[in-house]
């Protein structure tokens, strides 16, 4: 019987995430009757709306049940829970394997969106796969007849970078399994066990035995689950015995892996890119749905790419073929979330127009052998009449051979009866249940070690229990007492573990490397209930103790981030460091929250690389970091964070930075060529292939700031700056300066500073970037045959300006004059210049890069050989600034505008007096016409008789205002400087009294410090500007007592 329909399509939306709550993240879906809509967090007009067969709201209306688990908190409540989950999608799985369909459900999502809760669940909240395999136990007991016989085989593998790996088989894999085609049957894996089951317990059991599997796999590799496919095949035969009769129905409950997209830097584009195959099934099994939907559309499609991959061949029935093909697709509902939820509907959209045409599978058994045996005869003959006429064809007759031998293993395995099967199947079922009986007892016993993975699915499920006396912990079991553990940077004899009167203590042997509770243990210490474990790079354990010191306590508060966090604050980067302690009830930014998650993320798998690089001897040090961390940009704002990953040659001391993507999308192939090392393959690869080799490149090393403030009065600026790297550390000193100048390049002197910026209007205005030299360069003294560039954009120009490289020398003589020419000063320009930095990068090169050569492009140059520079207002976005954390720092910051509100009013008392000094020349003018007369003594001379002054006066009040301007502008660059610092200081951890307690010394000296410095900048312009004053005053006077 031949049923033709298409793929049916759910959506459930989950509640908000811890990360998306401390983010304060908004709810950006809403979901009514099969519809699902999403907005845009920056345009909420932008909206889209999405029609599924079914959708799920699981975001809000729930509670915790007493046995944990989450139902909906009312009768009106829209919350969708486990079990109308299952009741919608699990028995409509069971209800096609029945009629005898093939039947599959994929769950897809973003890592994290709640797709293994949907299908497997969470300790007692039961997914979709459990619930699933019990109702139909149920199912079978009450539908029990003495000529009716149900079988149950239950199979469990795991797709991992392309490589197929059998959860339930404990023999070794090398490789993984293979893949094969049958004509008749399609795609299926070779040599994958098969359980007979006849209880839901034993296929619990099992499930608990391959997940415990997938958590110590043998790669040692740290395979989450976010990053392999799983499939659970149950495969129900229904024989009737009186009409012999079977129907068979295979059923597929696949966990795909995480769909997010990997965010690129937007900056290298990584020659290997496409090399790593641990994308390659998701972006294949998007290619298939593709094309099948145009196909259903009626649209003429030439090739649907199964064979591209290991997961689209195993799944060609699921999609397109003979089976009952459902979908769920799980979102978040977080604005952070917005582009990954988008994506995932619109690929749910496309899937839910395949077409299946799924059949009865009544009787294979009886049709398979009918085929094997007649495809058998066939290669007997084609194998005789090869060896008759002689030919020597090696290649095509082993291949008949295997597919000959593979027909009858088949064979076998068919013949071979359920009963049979059943009595293999209980040996090994009383072998596990004495394990699992043990194991229970000895959690009443012994303190043990219980395993965190990075996937919460994967923790606790391997236990090592500490007996009394000495354990040797490391990869050797061959002493008396030991746990073996095969991970990275772990050794024969790694650790020994004493329990004795009930005390345990831990100590590493020799140089094998054991963190306890984040800190690096040297010495024998005492493990205490809940301590947290890591052993050589990243086999982490969280320490259970007697039973006796057992409380209430969540266990699961200590998860895989909680171990990573952990480390990165013991190591000073912890949310404080981010500047993520909420203060005032601020919101903090997701952007830096998204950093500081990406950091203990990543940080796991920098340690496993490492350990990688060493065992494969390529001599590379890879070290996490965070770009920008201390960096500002040319307002002074924060600039956006990203995870960094530097790495360093330890022969050749060459540096490459790479982008958190590229490093994630390396570190996949560096483990496909790791696994081939371990299985004793040869790994050798031509450069361009290895994941190792990168070309050699420019690294930037720090950021100096130069403010523009002082063009705005033509006051000329002689400044020694701090190149600061993203950590804040000081790199090395540029001396420079920033000169007004006229249009032939001479310097603008006193005379020619301005009191009011406005007096620039519509004028020209031409200044000069003088970079003398870069003096201390660290870059240059951990190896003196490096190179050093600066790179610099001036205003909003398009294009970015360099020096010239300076090789071999720690203080680089530069000596570079570039003139800039703005042919018409706006009020824009003036607003630009008063709030906002030259921002100079410090560039290092290295034997072997091209040196940094930038675009020209269509440079305007004046007739003096001035760079034109056409300013106009800039769209500044509104992410790029990050609210300051510490709140010292904040008050300061205001401190500073308040100054500056002064310095406002203090040019508005100058306005006046600017005024007033009009009138007195036009005076001066009359009495110096006057002076003519003989019998009047002039002006002139009274001024000289008053004051000593010679020559026509001029308002040098002016000059004296001018030079009082150009020496606090100067001073007010230094607490601009200072002021960055204060921002770049972080403090220890806070367990660690005594540096706590210097840093603060220190932090409290700097403030007072900056303090001061401010506080002097203000007297002295206002003493400064009191002097003018009261000599204006005088002269005032002087001319009203002549007239």
């Amino acid at each position: 019987m031949l049923s033709a329909d298409s793929v049916k399509v759910a959506v459930r939306v989950r509640a908000f995430n811890q990360t998306e709550k401390d983010a304060g993240s908004c709810c950006i879906i809403s979901e009514a009757s099969n519809n699902i809509t999403i907005w845009d967090p920056r345009n909420r007009n932008n909206t889209k709306t999405f029609t599924f067969d079914l959708s799920y709201w699981s975001h809000s209306g729930f509670v915790k049940n007493e046995e944990g688990i989450l139902i909906p908190d009312g009768p009106t409540s829209r919350y969708a829970d486990q079990r109308r989950m299952f009741g919608d999608l699990g028995q409509g799985v069971l209800n096609n394997a029945w009629k005898g369909y093939n039947a599959t459900l994929l769950a897809y999502g973003q890592t994290g969106s709640g797709k293994s809760y949907t299908m497997v669940g969470y300790g007692r909240d039961r997914g979709i796969i459990p619930l699933t395999c019990e109702e139909l136990f149920k199912a079978i007991k009450q539908n029990q007849e003495h000529d009716k016989q149900y079988q149950i085989y239950f199979s469990m593998l795991e797709i991992y970078n392309e490589r197929v790996i059998d959860l339930l088989s404990k023999n070794k894999q090398p490789g993984g399994l293979k893949v094969r085609e049958n004509p008749q049957t399609g795609f299926y894996v070779e040599n994958l066990k098969s359980v007979p089951c006849e209880s839901y317990e034993q296929i619990e059991q099992l499930m608990k035995e391959g997940n415990k599997k997938r958590s110590t796999a043998s790669t040692n590799i740290n395979a989450t689950s976010s990053r392999s496919h799983m499939i659970i095949t149950i495969r129900f035969k229904q024989v009737f015995l009186k009409e012999h009769l079977t129907k068979q129905s295979d059923i597929n409950l696949v966990d795909l892996a995480g769909s997010e997209r990997q965010k690129s830097s937007g900056s290298e584009a990584d020659h290997l890119r496409e090399g790593t195959a641990i994308n390659l099934s998701l972006t294949t099994l998007g290619n298939v749905i593709s094309a099948l939907a145009e196909i259903a559309m009626g649209r003429k499609v030439l090739h649907v790419p199964y064979r591209n991959s290991t997961l689209t061949k195993l799944l060609q029935s699921a999609l397109g073929g003979n089976s009952k093909t459902m979908m769920i697709a799980t979102v978040s509902p977080a604005d952070i979330c917005y582009e990954e939820t988008l994506a995932t509907l619109r690929y749910a959209e496309r899937t839910k127009n395949i077409q299946n045409k799924a059949v009865i599978n009544e009787n294979p058994t009886e049709r398979l052998l009918q085929v094997l045996k007649a495809e058998n005869a066939r290669l007997r003959s084609k194998i005789t009449k090869i060896t008759n006429t002689g030919q020597r064809v090696e290649e095509e007759t082993k291949e008949l051979r295997r597919s000959l031998a593979e027909n009858e293993l088949q064979m076998a395995e068919i013949l071979t009866t359920w009963e049979q099967r059943l009595e293999v199947a209980r040996k090994e079922w009383e072998q596990q249940y004495l394990t699992v009986t043990q194991e229970q007892h000895m959690i009443q016993l012994f303190p043990y070690l219980s395993n965190v993975n990075a996937d919460p699915q994967l923790s606790a499920f391997v236990k090592h229990f500490i007996q009394d006396g000495e354990t040797v912990v490391g990869q050797s079991g061959s002493f008396p007492q030991a746990i073996v553990i095969k991970g990275f940077g772990i050794t024969d004899k790694h650790a020994t573990i004493t329990n004795r009167d009930s005390k345990v203590t831990l100590e590493p042997h020799g140089q094998a490397k054991v963190t306890l509770n984040g800190v690096l243990v040297l010495t024998k210490v005492q493990l205490r209930h809940l301590d947290r474990v890591i052993l050589g790079s990243n086999s982490t354990y969280l320490y259970v103790g007697y039973p006796c010191e057992h409380n209430s306590e969540d266990l699961t508060k200590y998860d895989y981030d909680f171990f990573q966090s952990e480390l990165a604050a013991v190591e000073g980067f912890d949310r404080d460091a981010l500047g993520l302690t909420c203060r005032n009830n601020r919101k903090v930014d997701p952007s830096v929250l998204a950093v500081f998650h990406d950091y203990i993320r990543v940080k796991p798998m920098v340690a496993e690389v490492n350990q990688i690089s060493e065992e494969l001897n390529k001599n590379l040090l890879f070290e996490l970091e965070v770009k920008n961390l201390a960096l500002a940009d040319s307002r002074g704002h924060d600039l956006i964070k990203e995870v960094t990953v530097k790495v360093t040659n330890k022969v050749t001391h060459q540096v490459w930075v790479w982008s958190r993507a590229k490093f994630v999308n390396r570190k996949f192939i560096m483990e496909d060529m790791y696994q081939h090392f371990v299985d004793g393959e040869n790994i050798s690869v031509d450069r361009e292939s290895d994941p190792f080799w990168d070309p050699i490149e420019a690294v930037h090393l720090g950021t100096a700031y130069v403010w523009l403030q002082s063009l705005n009065y033509c006051i000329a600026l002689e400044e020694h700056v701090e190149f600061h790297n993203s950590q804040g550390i000081e790199e090395a000193i540029l001396q420079m300066n920033l000169v007004p100048c006229t249009t032939t390049g001479q310097p603008l002197g006193e005379d020619e500073i301005l009191i009011d910026p406005t007096e620039l209007l519509d004028q020209r205005l031409d200044f000069q970037v003088q970079i003398i030299q870069c003096l201390g360069i660290k870059w240059l003294k951990q190896n003196s045959k490096r190179g050093i560039q600066i790179w610099y954009r001036v205003l909003n120009h398009p294009y970015p300006f360099h020096t010239q490289p300076v090789w071999n020398t720690v203080n680089a003589r530069i000596d570079q004059v570039l003139q800039f020419t703005v042919k018409s000063v706006s009020q824009e320009l003036l607003n630009y210049l008063q709030n906002h930095a030259l921002v100079l990068d410090l560039w290092g090169l290295q034997e072997g890069c091209a040196e940094m050569a930038s675009s020209s492009g269509d440079i305007e140059i004046t007739d003096e050989g001035s760079i034109v520079i056409d300013y106009v207002s800039p769209q500044l976005p509104s992410s790029s600034r990050v609210e300051m954390g510490n709140d010292q720092l904040s008050e300061l910051s205001v401190k500073l505008s308040k100054l500056e509100q002064e310095i406002e009013l203090l040019r508005d008392v100058n306005r006046t007096l600017s005024k007033e000094n009009v009138t007195l020349k036009g005076t001066l003018q009359r009495m110096t016409s006057d002076a003519s007369r003989p019998e009047e003594k002039s002006f002139h001379q009274m001024n000289i008789q008053a004051f000593g002054c010679r020559g026509t006066p001029k308002a040098s009040y002016e000059v004296e205002f001018a030079k009082a301007l150009k020496t606090f502008y100067q001073s007010m660059n230094r607490v601009r400087s200072q002021l960055l610092g204060l921002r770049r200081h972080r403090p220890p951890d806070e367990d660690d009294v005594e540096m706590l307690r210097i840093y603060l010394d220190k932090q409290t000296q700097v403030i007072k410090d900056f303090g001061d410095c401010l506080e002097s900048c203000t007297n002295t312009l206002k003493n400064d500007v009191s002097l003018i004053v009261k000599k204006k005053r005088e002269r005032t006077l002087c001319s009203s007592m002549t007239k």
